[in-house]
């Protein structure tokens, strides 16, 4: 705790400068405060007005006001408690305005002794919103009404405010002034913070020179704590930053000048005012020394704190932290102590990052769109923030973790008389005969002696391949039956359910193995004893694996990906008996699988809902970490597309059917680890459907920046920032942990990587789709095709390219209008960026889709088991962007 004290107190600590004392000239007053605007008639209260004056009072007794009819209470509160006042007085286009703040000014002067001069009209010329002529007029019978109603020596002198170039421009309005009041804000021009002072010094003389006969009144002298970046109006390298740093450096290198003593001026401003980013722009809110909440931005000695909330913030992320962080240090006991402050660490990180999205409307001043945004940015960070712990849990747990509780490994074969009968069923559909006849084959060298095969074919309607299939079935005795479904719903479902009721009474055991699987000799022998050791073992599965992969370079990108999962998700799933049942190399129990119903046909992922569907009840599900089948990797891109859509797709309905009780809220069996899994594992998916959302309103919120400047100007630096840092963070957790247990080559680690980006738009489809239809079709992912015509390899990725095109012409268009200076637009373009790189990522695997094999297939992996589990041998890992949950 204390060394999270400690870093929010560096974060905020800034540089040491030269401080300064004695009484300010004077401040720019407007008194609106944060929920209080012109625009919407909300306006300060005679208590805050007394309030600001008392505020103020500890640094001047003066200040200069901007117009009279809004808060007439300012005046005689301000002569009530000893302040001189140059008034405003609000002359603009707008007529009757100007002639109700020009009358009720001049009662106002009659009234108050404290009124020292006349401000008629504030940049009104700037805007364009008079002529000179127009001005020279409401200027000359302001003077002339106070001719009339004070004598000589008791007349306030009369001017308007500009900036110094408006003066120079039109040197005709000198004539109907009685001195000069002149805006001098070098930031406006685009100088730096380090040249800004002398600048804004050689203005005053250049107007000083120029009409030596009217006293000068600095009527804005300031800098902006927090706002875009200026280039600079002649052009060249030099901007102007809107950083609190930049404004001490300005603020107490005018106030400790020695030249500044000699000056009238009015520092540019008391408080910030929120309602005027509507009319100058972001920067516009932040001119105050004091916030909108009247709390000191900055002192005027002492060391510059970037920061003045941070201890609050460092009190409510450790509160927020606290909880978690005691529950690691002291519930993950099988895990050593560099595992714990691990994930502790993370949960800390996590909580800081909150507190700043959630301080941001106090930090900044928002408006109603602005919310909207940042609504929208806190969920992205929770969800963020979600997927990085889930995945630290599972990073920390394979490397921190001192040994495992539930490592389950091949078993003696059993004698044949002791050997449970096990069914083994096949569903085919439109599958190449050679390959379902490859598998049959390999079923029929099992060396087991109590099975059956059941080969059901359900809804091929080509005679040419299902009829070779029958054929060789017949061939092989009466162990193996085929049966031919011409018209069968249910999908796969319907067809294993179909041969459940074809299976020997004698049965005890189901196994189920896909069409493409060539199954190791030993895999019943191997896995069946695991359910003699207790009733309660429903499932006992193997890894899927594949074989014929390595002479592609696309084929190892797809068998990579899919490695992860099952050398780190299973294991990680397998301590909690949380598994995630896939539909191949899997044997289940009989009686289990008839006790909740058999396989649910109304969910595409069958496999995994009944899985769930057996630990609800109690059952147990075990894992063995041991290649004993492999089978064959999707053909090309559009094919891993199709798969990955319709597990995302089954992970919904799933998750639709199950949610009640996977919250509790249905009676079920359920511990809270499994239901963690259950809950947590589809993370990274809805992590791709949030990306898609966040890529469309980033595109909206881009056009908004373009056309709306004002209206779109989050800070996103603020919750930017951490989140591509947490982005960056999460993306390097896979690559490390597989180099580190996978001991493959890095271009595979790459491809794999890139694959599981490049899916991410297609997850988020099937993730969607599975949100709101009720019904999915189930499409089995071809295995040995490729598309082929002119325009099919643009097919698979057109909505990909459309989105990678539409956010980088939005980037490209952004940049050109606003450029790089400013950090907030680096940021957004950088965010833009991030949003691309999955659309990329998918025309990548399409490019390499396409790419010729680069030969024959090498030598087949080794049919071993992997490294033995404990403190000293990792489990492999998974790629950045693997999910710890797969659904098939």
């Amino acid at each position: 705790m204390f060394g999270t004290f400690k870093l929010w107190e560096w974060q905020a600590r800034g540089d040491a400068m030269p401080g300064v004392s004695g009484e300010i000239g004077g401040f720019a007053y407007t008194p609106f405060r944060r929920d209080q605007s012109p625009f919407e008639k909300k306006y300060p209260t005679p208590e805050q007005v007394a309030e600001d004056l008392d505020i103020l009072s500890k640094y001047t007794r003066r200040i200069r006001t901007y117009g009279v009819t809004d808060v007439p209470s300012i005046y005689p509160l301000a002569e009530e408690k000893g302040f001189t006042v140059t008034m405003g007085l609000w002359v603009s286009a707008d007529k009757e305005l100007s002639e109700r703040e020009i009358t009720e000014g001049l009662a106002l002067l009659k009234r108050h002794k404290n009124i020292e001069r006349i401000v008629v009209g504030n940049e009104a010329l700037l805007r364009k919103e008079m002529t000179v002529a127009e001005m020279a007029s409401y200027l000359d019978r302001v003077r002339a009404d106070i001719r009339r109603q004070f004598r000589k020596g008791q007349r306030p002198p009369v001017s308007t405010a500009e900036p110094w170039h408006v003066w120079l421009a039109n040197p005709e309005l000198v004539d109907h002034v009685d001195y000069l009041m002149v805006h001098l804000l070098p930031y406006h021009e685009g100088i730096s913070s380090a040249r800004a002072l002398e600048y804004a010094f050689s203005r005053y003389e250049e107007l000083r020179q120029r009409f030596p006969k009217k006293p000068i009144v600095i009527g804005e002298i300031g800098w902006p704590t927090k706002g875009e970046v200026m280039p600079n109006l002649m052009g060249g390298d030099e901007y102007a930053r809107a950083t609190l740093e930049d404004a001490v450096r300005f603020v107490r290198g005018f106030l400790a000048d020695p030249r500044s003593a000699f000056l009238d001026y009015f520092i540019m401003e008391a408080f910030d005012q929120p309602w005027k980013v509507a009319v100058e722009g972001w920067a516009g809110s932040y001119w105050g020394m004091f916030d909108a909440d009247r709390q000191l931005k900055y002192s005027l000695d002492g060391l510059i704190v970037s920061d003045v909330r941070w201890q609050e913030k460092a009190r409510l992320a450790v509160t927020v932290a606290a909880v978690p962080m005691f529950l690691i240090a002291f519930a993950l006991g099988s895990w050593n102590v560099l595992g714990r402050l691990w994930l502790m660490g993370l949960v800390q990180l996590s909580a800081a990052v909150l507190v700043v999205g959630v301080y941001l409307p106090k930090d900044y001043y928002l408006s109603r769109g602005d919310l909207v945004g940042l609504v929208f940015l806190i969920f992205a960070t929770l969800m963020t923030i979600a997927v990085l712990l889930s995945h630290g849990f599972e990073f920390g747990e394979v490397l921190f973790k001192r040994q495992w509780r539930r490592r389950f490994t091949p078993r003696e074969p059993l004698p044949p008389e002791q050997q449970p009968f096990v069914s083994i069923h096949l569903a085919c559909y439109n599958e190449p005969p050679e390959m379902v006849i490859a598998t049959i084959d390999s079923l029929a060298r099992l060396d087991y002696a109590n099975f059956e095969v059941i080969v059901v074919d359900n809804n091929t309607t080509d005679e040419a391949l299902w009829k070779p299939v029958e054929a060789h079935c017949a061939t092989l005795g009466p162990r193996f039956r085929f049966f031919h479904l011409p018209k069968w719903p249910g999908f796969k479902a319907g067809a294993l359910n179909f041969a459940l009721k074809q299976t020997d009474p004698r049965a005890e055991i189901i196994g189920v193995v896909d069409a493409d699987y060539v199954v190791e000799p030993d895999w019943l022998a191997r896995l069946v004893p695991h359910f003699l050791d207790s009733p309660q073992v429903a499932v006992v599965q193997a890894p899927q694996a594949h074989r014929d992969f390595e002479h592609s370079f696309f084929q190892r990108m797809c068998n990579w990906e899919f490695e992860g999962f099952f050398r780190i998700g299973m294991h990680h799933r397998n301590e909690r008996n949380a598994l995630i049942q896939h539909g191949t190399m899997t044997l289940i129990r009989r009686r289990a699988l008839e006790e909740v119903g058999g396989w649910s046909e109304w969910c595409i992922c069958e496999d995994t809902e009944l899985g769930l569907r057996l630990i609800e009840l109690g059952y147990e599900t075990r894992y063995v970490d041991h290649i004993f089948g492999r089978g064959l990797t999707p053909s090309d891109f559009a094919a891993i597309k199709s798969q990955r859509f319709r597990w995302a797709f089954g992970a919904m309905q799933i998750l639709k059917a199950h949610l009640p009780k996977l919250l509790g809220l249905r009676p079920s069996k359920l511990n809270f680890a499994q239901r963690y899994h259950f809950l947590t594992g589809w993370f990274a998916w809805f992590g791709d459907a949030l990306h898609l959302v966040f890529a469309l309103a980033s595109i909206y919120w881009t056009l908004g920046m373009i056309h709306f400047p004002k209206t779109f100007a989050l800070p996103v630096a603020s919750l930017a920032m951490p989140v591509l840092g947490f982005m960056a963070f999460k993306t390097a957790l896979g690559p490390v942990l597989y180099r580190r247990t996978m001991h493959t080559r890095w271009s595979d680690i790459l491809g794999a990587s890139i694959l599981s980006v490049g899916l991410a738009h297609t997850i988020a489809r099937g993730v969607f789709a599975g949100l709101f239809q009720k019904k999915g079709t189930f499409v089995r992912t071809p295995k040995g095709w490729r598309a082929k015509g002119t325009f099919a390899f643009f097919g698979p990725i057109r909505e990909e390219l459309g989105l990678l095109a539409t956010i980088v012409l939005g980037a490209g268009v952004l940049v050109a209008e606003r450029g790089l200076l400013d950090l907030e637009i680096k940021l957004w373009v950088s965010i833009l960026m991030l949003q691309a790189i999955p659309y990329l990522a998918a025309v990548l695997c399409q490019i390499i889709a396409y790419l010729p094999d680069n030969g024959p297939a090498q030598e087949r992996l080794p049919q071993t088991s992997s490294p033995p589990l404990g403190s000293h041998e990792p489990v492999p890992g998974t790629p950045a962007g693997v999910s710890g949950t797969m659904t098939h």
